[in-house]
C-alpha cells in the first residue's frame, strides 16, 4: 500500500529563507532513509545528538567553538536576554526550549551540526519550527519529515549566518562574541525557522539535512507548532518597531482593542519582539470598556501557566491561559497590564487611532480597577500586547497592509478601519463564514524593503517589510485561513520597480500557499497631489496593477479592485474627493468603507 502524496513548491524571501517542499508516497510502515549508502538511523531525542559547543562563560570565553575558529555566544549576554537553560521560549507561536547544556562554565554539547541526523519528534501541528544558526555563510539543506502512517515530506531549511544574517527575521541578537583573545563587541543572532508540514497527519520523526559543505547549520531545538484548533483571533496588532519610553516602572497600562469575532472563552498575546532584554509583567486583566478607561464590570483577572504574572524573554511571545470571560463582537475591550520593573523601551505598533491609558510611574497595579480614576495618561500607540483571541469559530482572515489598512487618518476611537468595516459585514451575513478579521497593517510599512532595521532602539516604526514579518504576522496567527494583501505604494513612492514589488507580491503568494491559505490581494489606490507620488510613480503603480488584476500570473486566488472603488472617474490618477481624508494619500472614513463594501465575500473562501 502506498500513503501521501507528491507536490513540489519553493519560495525565497530577501535576506530571510529560502523553502521548498516535495511530497513524496512511500510503503506504509517504512523506516526513514538515512544518507545514501548507509542504514536507516533510529531517531533519537536531538539532545543525545548534540556535537557542537555554541556557547562559553565570560570568564573563560575560549571556552567553546561554534564556528570553527574559536568563536562562540556568551551565556551572560544569553541570560540577560532571558535566554536561560532550559527555558521554553514560544516565538512565532512555536514552543522551542533552549539547550539545558547552555549554561555558564558548562562542558557539554549545545547544538547539534546538521548531517542527516534522525531527530525522534512527535505531534501534530501546522509546521515546524527549528532555532538555528549558520557558521560560515549562510547554511542550507534537505531533510525529511516522517509521518506515523509512513508517509513522508521533504523540506529544505536555510539558516542565516549567525554574525552577517538579516536583523529583520532574527529570533534574538546579542551583543558580544566571544573567543580565546576574549570579547568583542560584535552582534551575534539566532534564528527560529519554520517549515510547513500536513495538517493532521502525526509526525513520528525529522531527518536533518545534510552537511550542507562550507557553511555549518545548527539547530539548537525543534518542535512541532501545534495548530490553534478551537480558536479564533478577534483583534490583532502588528510590532511596528522598538522605541524608547518613560522610563515606566510600577504602573500599569490598560489598552483599549475592538473586537471582531467574539467567544465564550478569551486569551492574549503579549509580544517582546525586536527586544534586547526580557519584561516583567506583573499581572494582567481583561474587561469590557464602559467609557474612556472605565471597565463595564470588574476586570477578569489572567494568568500565565497558572501564574498572575510572567516574564517574556527577549524576542519571544506569551499566551495568557484560556479564560472564561464572554467576549461581544464589534466591541471594544479593556487589556490592562501591570509593569512592575522600569521599562525603557518597549515593541510596540505606534498607529493605533485609539486612546488608551496608563497610571502615573509608581502608582502600582491597578488592573483590578474597574473605576478609570487611576489612569491619567493616555497612549495612542500598542504597546507589548499583539493579539485577543477567543474560544471557537470558524477562523480567521489576515489583512496585510500599510498605514491604508492600519486606519492612519481615519477617525480616531471609531474603528472605522476598512478591516472593521469588513469585520462588520462578515459577522451580518451567512454565505460564507463569519472569520474574525485580524488586522496587521503598519503605517509606513512596505513589500520589499525593511523600515525600521529589526534591531535596536529607534524613531522607525515603520516596520520591517511585508515578507520578513510574513511568518510572525500571518502564518503564526490564531486561526488564519485567508490572508488579504494591500500594500505596494509606499515602495513605489521610495523608489522601488514595479518589477520588484511584483516579484515581491510573488513570493508573498507563493510561500502562503505552501501553509494552505487563501491570497487575495488588492490593487493600489491612486495618490496624486501627495508630493512623492509623481507620475513615474503612478505609471509604476499602473503597471503593478495590472499585473495584481491578471491574477498574479496565477498566483492569487482572488483580486479586489480597490484603485477602481476610489479613484475620481474624472482624474483616475486621484482619489475621488468624497473619499479622499485630505492628503490625496489616505481616503478617510468613507473611502475606507467603500473599499470594504465593494468585497465580494466569497472571495474570501474557497
Amino acid at each position: 500500500m502506498l500513503v501521501g502524496r507528491r507536490w513540489t513548491a519553493t519560495a525565497f524571501v530577501t535576506g530571510g529563507v529560502a523553502l521548498s517542499f516535495a511530497w513524496t508516497a512511500v510503503p506504509a510502515g517504512a523506516a526513514t532513509p538515512g544518507p545514501p549508502g548507509e542504514e536507516p538511523r533510529k531517531p533519537l531525542p536531538l539532545e543525545r545528538l548534540f556535537d557542537n559547543r555554541a556557547v562559553s562563560d565570560d570568564a573563560d570565553p575560549g571556552g567553546a567553538d561554534f564556528d570553527g575558529t574559536g568563536d562562540s555566544l556568551s551565556a551572560q549576554d544569553l541570560r540577560a536576554a532571558g535566554w536561560t537553560p532550559g527555558r521554553t521560549l514560544t516565538i512565532d507561536s512555536a514552543r522551542l526550549t533552549w539547550p539545558r547544556a547552555a549554561r555558564p562554565g558548562g562542558a557539554r554539547p549545545d547544538n547539534v551540526r546538521a548531517d542527516g541526523q534522525a531527530v525522534l519528534l512527535r505531534g501534530r501541528g501546522d509546521a515546524l519550527s527549528f532555532l538555528v544558526a549558520g557558521t560560515g555563510g549562510e547554511a542550507s539543506g534537505t531533510g525529511t519529515v516522517r509521518y506515523r502512517d509512513g508517509s513522508s515530506s521533504t523540506y529544505t531549511l536555510t539558516a542565516p549566518d549567525w554574525r552577517s544574517g538579516p536583523a529583520a527575521t532574527r529570533a534574538v541578537a546579542l551583543p558580544h562574541i566571544n573567543s580565546g583573545a576574549g570579547q568583542r563587541v560584535e552582534t551575534a543572532r539566532l534564528y527560529a525557522v519554520t517549515v510547513p508540514v500536513e495538517r493532521g497527519r502525526d509526525i513520528a520523526s525529522v531527518v536533518l539535512p545534510r552537511d550542507p559543505g562550507a557553511a555549518d547549520l545548527h539547530v539548537f531545538a525543534a518542535s512541532v507548532r501545534r495548530a490553534a484548533d478551537g480558536w479564533t483571533g478577534s483583534w490583532a496588532a502588528s510590532t511596528s518597531g522598538y522605541t524608547a519610553v518613560g522610563p515606566w516602572g510600577d504602573q500599569t497600562l490598560r489598552l483599549v482593542v475592538h473586537t471582531s469575532a467574539g467567544g465564550p472563552t478569551a486569551r492574549i498575546r503579549l509580544a517582546n519582539t525586536f527586544a534586547a532584554a526580557p519584561v516583567r509583567i506583573g499581572r494582567a486583566s481583561v474587561s469590557v470598556q464602559a467609557e474612556g478607561a472605565a471597565a463595564a464590570g470588574d476586570p477578569v483577572p489572567l494568568t500565565f501557566g497558572g501564574r498572575e504574572g510572567t516574564e517574556i524573554a527577549a524576542g519571544a511571545q506569551e499566551f495568557s491561559d484560556p479564560v472564561g470571560f464572554d467576549v461581544p463582537p464589534d466591541a471594544n475591550l479593556l487589556v490592562s497590564i501591570h509593569l512592575p520593573d522600569a521599562v525603557r523601551a518597549v515593541p510596540v505598533h505606534s498607529q493605533a487611532t485609539q486612546r488608551s491609558y496608563l497610571s502615573p510611574p509608581g502608582s502600582g497595579d491597578h488592573t483590578a480597577d474597574a473605576d478609570g480614576g487611576a489612569y491619567t495618561g493616555t497612549l495612542t500607540t500598542w504597546p507589548f500586547l499583539t493579539g485577543v483571541d477567543v474560544g471557537g469559530g470558524p477562523g480567521s482572515v489576515v489583512t496585510l497592509g500599510d498605514s491604508i489598512t492600519d486606519g492612519t487618518r481615519s477617525t480616531a476611537d471609531a474603528n472605522r478601519r476598512w478591516p472593521d468595516v469588513l469585520a462588520r459585514r462578515l459577522r451580518e451575513q451567512s454565505e460564507v463564514p463569519a472569520y474574525g478579521v485580524l488586522n496587521q497593517g503598519i503605517s509606513a510599512n512596505r513589500v520589499v524593503t525593511d523600515r525600521y532595521p529589526g534591531e535596536g532602539v529607534s524613531t522607525d516604526t515603520g516596520g520591517v517589510s511585508a515578507q520578513h514579518r510574513l511568518e510572525r504576522d500571518v502564518f503564526a496567527q490564531t486561526g488564519v485561513r485567508t490572508v488579504v494583501v494591500f500594500e505596494g505604494v509606499n515602495d513605489l513612492r521610495w523608489g522601488a520597480s514595479a518589477e520588484e514589488l511584483t516579484a515581491g507580491l510573488h513570493a508573498i503568494a507563493r510561500r502562503a500557499h505552501e501553509r494552505g491559505l487563501r491570497v487575495v490581494v488588492a490593487t493600489i489606490a491612486p495618490c496624486e497631489g501627495e508630493s512623492l507620488c509623481t507620475a513615474d510613480v503612478d505609471a509604476r503603480r499602473s503597471a503593478v496593477n495590472a499585473f495584481i488584476r491578471g491574477g498574479g500570473a496565477g498566483e492569487f486566488d482572488a483580486v479586489l479592485d480597490f484603485d477602481a472603488v476610489v479613484r475620481d472617474p474624472l482624474r483616475p490618477r486621484r482619489i475621488l474627493p468624497a473619499y479622499d481624508s485630505g492628503d490625496h494619500l489616505h481616503p478617510g472614513d468613507a473611502g475606507l468603507r467603500a473599499m470594504a463594501d465593494s468585497i465580494d465575500l466569497r472571495r474570501l473562501v474557497g
